[in-house]
């Protein structure tokens, strides 16, 4: 039997390109192709893959997006297993390729598809996860200054973020803002730049938490989560310090000796008790909305416990620091080693 691993990914420079073509400025087209930036990262990773499959007896493919209807078409259904390692609706395409394996009868690895569209609209996530009564802030949503949905009064002004495009991609300095005139001004900005709408937030105060998992045991539940107090050494990451750490700008930046690791810290070390929490908390995703194989979830913890569910993500940055650390210390592997046994346990023979 030929067991394959297809790695499915749309580039960034592939994302960039039909942004141009769509009338884009350069700059925000390459600020939302960023959001692609594992798809470079992990480029080299993919020879100590291809090893690591080969090991197990599998025949590891990556395959850029534009080309995974044609292989997915051929592929055997009993023999094959498909990884989508980028998600994404409206700007990006990913969120097609696990609907395209299970079309043609294939196994995926990941969450269930119809996830990798509401996890890439916050508004709608965030109403999901409010009605499962988990922990996430409640939202507004503004279009380029008008009100579709009024935010809640808050006594630490509001956060504001593009709604389709992740936390981080499109957020300035003064993301965290003390008006609602402010707020409706910034989703005014958000709209001349990425054509989205502005999800509103109160802002939570806290630390930056992020949980990863991955399952490289088919059993393994929650007790295999890695969760982290990420600090960057601000309140939240900005889309310049995001872009000096991944894809072809990271790259760059790295060469010329700008790039700062954000530390990591466990949870539980410091705060035992919203560790637990977290988990539980992961737990009830798992159930409900079918989280499984490989997630993560990014938070807000105050100093008393309190935790603050902002998104989940079922494409995490499998080549970011933070997942690469998570692989290391909860499984004892590198990346590619993980991810490849990984699928050798999904995959029959």
């Amino acid at each position: 039997m030929d067991r394959r691993f297809v790695l499915v990914y749309e580039p960034e420079h592939a994302c960039r390109r039909r942004l141009l073509e769509q009338g884009f400025g350069g700059i925000h087209a390459g600020e939302v192709a960023s959001y692609l930036a594992q798809s470079t990262d992990i480029q080299p990773e993919l020879p100590a893959l291809a090893g690591a499959c080969a090991e197990r007896g599998i025949r590891f493919e990556p395959v850029e997006l534009d080309h995974a209807p044609a292989v997915l078409a051929g592929a055997d259904p009993a023999a094959t297993l498909v990884w989508t390692l980028t998600d994404g609706i409206s700007y990006f395409r990913g969120g097609v390729a696990p609907a395209m394996a299970r079309l043609v009868g294939l196994r995926t690895f990941g969450s269930d598809d119809s996830l990798f569209a509401l996890c890439q609209d916050k508004f709608r996530s965030g109403a999901v996860l409010r009605a499962l009564g988990l922990p996430a802030p409640p939202a507004g949503l503004a279009r380029n200054g008008r009100w579709l949905a009024h935010p809640v009064l808050s006594s630490q002004g509001w956060f504001v973020k593009p709604n389709r495009l992740g936390a981080k991609i499109g957020i300035w300095p003064g993301s965290h803002c003390p008006s609602l005139m402010e707020a409706r001004a910034l989703s005014r900005r958000i709209h001349d730049a990425f054509r989205d709408d502005a999800v509103v937030q109160p802002y939570v105060a806290g630390r930056n938490v992020r949980a990863s998992f991955l399952a490289v045991d088919p059993d393994a539940g929650v007790e295999a989560l890695g969760v982290y107090r990420v600090d960057s050494g601000g309140d939240f990451q900005t889309m310049a310090s995001s872009l000096a750490l991944y894809g072809e700008t990271g790259v760059a930046a790295r060469a010329r000796g700008e790039n700062a690791t954000p530390a990591l810290e466990p949870l539980a070390a410091s705060q035992p008790g919203a560790d637990a929490a977290i988990r539980a908390l992961a737990a009830r995703l798992m159930e409900t909305l079918g989280l499984r194989d490989v997630f993560s979830l990014d938070l807000r913890v105050e100093d008393d416990g309190a935790i603050h569910l902002i998104e989940f993500e079922v494409c995490p940055g499998l080549p970011c620091f933070d997942f690469r650390a998570y692989c290391r210390e909860q499984w004892g592997m590198e990346l590619a080693e993980a991810m490849a046994e990984a699928a050798a346990r999904r995959l029959p023979g």
